[in-house]
């Protein structure tokens, strides 16, 4: 009986030495920071690591996470500088910088945080109309921002970002809104076509009037090249011409030379009159038809006075 007794003592004191020693070693996870008070009043603040308190008269009162939380801000309604009431929501981040103020400098930080956000998002959506409530949510963000991390200075919390994650406007300015966007996709169309036909006719314009210099240039140098040819065969044909004169005032200059000269003359003569005849039924005979030979003679005339002229000039 005496050995049940204290074997039950034995295992009792056993007991009780496991519970003081887990009571008194605490291990405080990675980021986690735990507040110590002894006898009801602040003691310390418990990082990281192997920590040991006073089982009974330590308390471990309060543990905080270090890392950044995100918190959502539940759905609130609004009212816009042109009063239409907007359901606005968002999520909140803040770290616990502190731990001791963020235990004793308010009750609940994160309800408080909060509340905060939604007041302070309820004052600057007022301050904005509809349109613009989607288009400054950055400034929105900042807003919220400042004044929640103003506000939470002295509860050693730190407010690192808000954002707004959603903006709801009623149905029927939704509706409103819908309709109002399907108008400007048309209107935004139908520029966008008369823009396209607009450049569509510049392009015609200004192709046809490319193709008018091209061809009016290419008019030009065909009548400059026509020009040139033409000034070219008269050129030729006056040296040719030149050149047989020159050669006809030689001819005659030498022995028996005008002789031939007028036996051509009279060939060229009777040919060409022949032609006349077969050219017209009626024709114009002249008075000295026959008188061959004074034709002859006036041409024989001319030719000695070119060539007295030749003589005198060498």
């Amino acid at each position: 009986m005496l050995a049940s007794t204290t074997t039950f003592i034995l295992l009792g004191l056993i007991l009780l030495g496991f519970i003081l020693i887990s009571s008194a070693v605490k291990i405080v996870p990675q980021r986690t920071a735990i507040i110590v008070e002894r006898l009801g009043k602040y003691k310390a603040t418990y990082t990281a690591g192997f920590q040991i308190i006073i089982p009974f008269i330590d308390k471990v009162r309060y543990r905080h996470t270090l890392k950044e939380q995100a918190m959502d801000v539940a759905p609130q309604v609004c009212i816009t500088k042109d009063n239409i009431a907007v359901e606005v929501d968002g999520i909140l981040y803040l770290q616990v910088l502190d731990p001791m103020k963020a235990s004793y400098g308010i009750d609940n930080y994160k309800f408080a945080s909060i509340q905060i956000a939604q007041t302070t998002m309820r004052s600057v959506i007022g301050k904005l109309e509809l349109d613009k409530t989607f288009e400054e949510r950055e400034a929105i963000n900042n807003a919220i921002v400042e004044a929640v991390d103003k506000a939470s200075e002295p509860w050693g919390v730190k407010v690192t970002r808000y954002e707004v994650k959603n903006i709801s406007p009623p149905q029927s300015i939704r509706d409103a809104m819908e309709k109002q966007m399907r108008a400007e996709r048309e209107k935004r169309a139908i520029i966008a076509e008369s823009e396209g036909t607009k450049q569509a006719k510049i392009n015609v314009a200004e192709g046809e009037k490319q193709e008018l210099i091209k061809k009016s240039e290419g008019e030009m140098q065909r009548r400059i090249n026509e020009a040139a040819g033409r000034a070219s065969e008269i050129e030729q044909i006056a040296k040719a011409t030149a050149n047989g004169l020159r050669a006809i005032a030689q001819a005659i200059s030498e022995e028996n030379g005008l002789n031939a000269v007028n036996l051509r003359i009279a060939e060229q003569y009777l040919t060409e009159f022949g032609k006349l005849a077969k050219q017209n039924n009626t024709i114009i005979l002249p008075s000295n038809l026959t008188d061959v030979g004074g034709i002859i003679a006036t041409a024989t005339a001319v030719f000695n006075e070119v060539k007295d002229k030749q003589k005198k000039q060498s």
